[in-house]
C-alpha cells in the first residue's frame, strides 16, 4: 500500500490537471498513489490521467456533480494511503516536496499539515500580482504561509494540506459549506490531534483567474469567515475583522475626502507600500502595478463579503442554505 494518498477534485481543468501530473511524475519520491475526481466534468480529464499511468500510481473517478466538499470525501473513501494529501488542480508541486513531508513525518510526526503557496517565475504578471495579494504580509494573506502562524494558530488549505487516515476516521470529512477546509482543521485541533506548518513545503499556486472572478473568489472568502464564526465562535480572531474594517475607513475616507482631499493621504501611502513590495519582490514595473488592483480586489472584496454576511446572518439571522449559496457561486464560475 502506498503511504500517501493525494486526493485532487477536478471540474472541467484537463489543462491544469496535466500540468499538475507532470509534476508530481518529476518526484524523486514515489511513495503514493493520485486519486483524479472528476466531478460531473463536461469536459474530462480521463486520457490526461491515462497519459501519465505509466508514470504514477493513478486512479481516475468520474462521478455527479456534487461540489469540491463532497468530492473530496469520495475520494477519501476511496484512498488506500496512511495519510491523505490534498491540492487544488491549479497546483504545480515542486521537485522534493515528498521527500520534505516524509522526513518531516518521520523527525517530527503530525497528525495534520499545511503548507505556504508561491508563484513560479513561469506565471503570468497577472498570476505573479494575485499571489502576491493572497501571501503579502502587507494583506491578509500574509496568515495563510509561515508568517501567519505568528498571527492566529496555523489553519491549513486544500490547495496543500494534509492528515492522517486516522483523523478522518475520528473527525470525517469537508462539510458541504464555505471555509470547509478551515472548519476540517479546527474541527481536527479541537480532536486533540496535532497540527503543524511545514514552511519549506511549498506548492506553486496558479490560479488561472481574471479580476473579475478573484473578486467572486475573495468575496465568498469573506462570507465563508461568518458561516466559520457561527459554527466555532471562538475562532474569530482580529485579523479576521481587518479587511472589512479597511473597507469601512476607506470608504469614510473618501467621503472625508470630498471636504479635505489630505483625508486620502493614508490611503495612497498604503497602496505605495504595496506598490514598493511588489516591485522589490518582482523586479517588474507591471506586476508592481497589477498588485495595486489585486490588493484592493482582495481587501474589498472579502471585507464586503464579510460585512454582507455579518448583518445578512449575524444580525438578521438569515440562515440560507449553504447548499444554496454554493450552487450560486458556482454556476457563476
Amino acid at each position: 500500500m502506498p503511504y500517501f494518498s493525494i486526493i485532487i477534485p477536478v471540474y472541467n481543468r484537463p489543462d491544469e490537471v496535466d500540468e499538475l501530473l507532470e509534476s508530481l511524475s518529476k518526484q524523486p519520491f514515489l511513495d503514493f498513489e493520485v486519486l483524479l475526481i472528476e466531478d460531473g466534468s463536461s469536459i474530462k480529464c480521463d486520457l490526461v490521467a491515462q497519459k501519465y499511468s505509466h508514470l504514477l500510481n493513478i486512479r481516475y473517478f468520474f462521478k455527479e456533480n456534487s461540489g469540491r466538499s463532497e468530492t473530496r470525501n469520495y475520494g477519501m473513501e476511496k484512498a488506500e494511503g496512511e495519510y491523505f494529501v490534498f491540492f487544488d488542480s491549479d497546483c504545480v508541486i515542486p521537485p522534493f516536496y515528498f521527500e520534505k513531508i516524509k522526513k518531516n513525518l518521520t523527525d517530527n510526526y503530525t497528525d495534520s499539515y499545511g503548507g505556504p503557496d508561491k508563484a513560479d517565475k513561469s506565471f503570468s504578471d497577472l498570476q505573479k500580482a494575485i499571489s502576491f495579494s493572497m501571501t503579502s504580509f502587507l494583506t491578509t494573506g500574509g496568515i495563510r504561509g509561515s508568517k501567519g502562524a505568528k498571527m492566529e494558530k496555523f489553519v491549513p488549505r486544500t490547495f496543500n494540506m494534509g492528515f492522517s487516515k486516522e483523523v478522518y476516521k475520528t473527525v470525517g470529512g469537508f462539510k458541504d459549506m464555505f471555509g470547509e477546509d478551515i472548519d476540517l482543521s479546527l474541527r481536527i485541533r479541537n480532536n486533540g490531534y496535532t497540527c503543524q506548518l511545514i514552511s519549506d513545503a511549498f506548492v506553486y499556486h496558479k490560479r488561472r483567474v481574471d479580476l473579475r472572478s478573484f473578486y467572486r473568489q475573495v468575496h465568498v472568502f469573506g462570507m465563508a469567515r461568518i458561516s466559520l464564526y457561527l459554527l466555532h465562535p471562538t475562532s474569530m480572531k482580529l485579523v479576521h475583522t481587518l479587511p472589512a474594517l479597511f473597507t469601512i475607513v476607506s470608504l469614510l475616507m473618501i467621503i472625508l475626502s470630498f471636504f479635505n482631499v489630505w483625508f486620502l493621504l493614508p490611503l495612497a501611502i498604503y497602496f505605495t507600500l504595496i506598490f514598493i513590495t511588489s516591485f522589490f519582490q518582482y523586479k517588474k514595473l507591471s506586476i508592481a502595478l497589477i498588485s495595486i488592483i489585486t490588493t484592493a480586489i482582495q481587501l474589498y472584496g472579502y471585507g464586503w463579503g464579510f460585512i454582507k454576511s455579518f448583518i445578512k446572518k449575524v444580525i438578521f439571522g438569515n440562515t440560507q442554505s449553504v447548499k444554496d449559496e454554493l450552487n450560486k457561486y458556482y454556476n457563476k464560475k
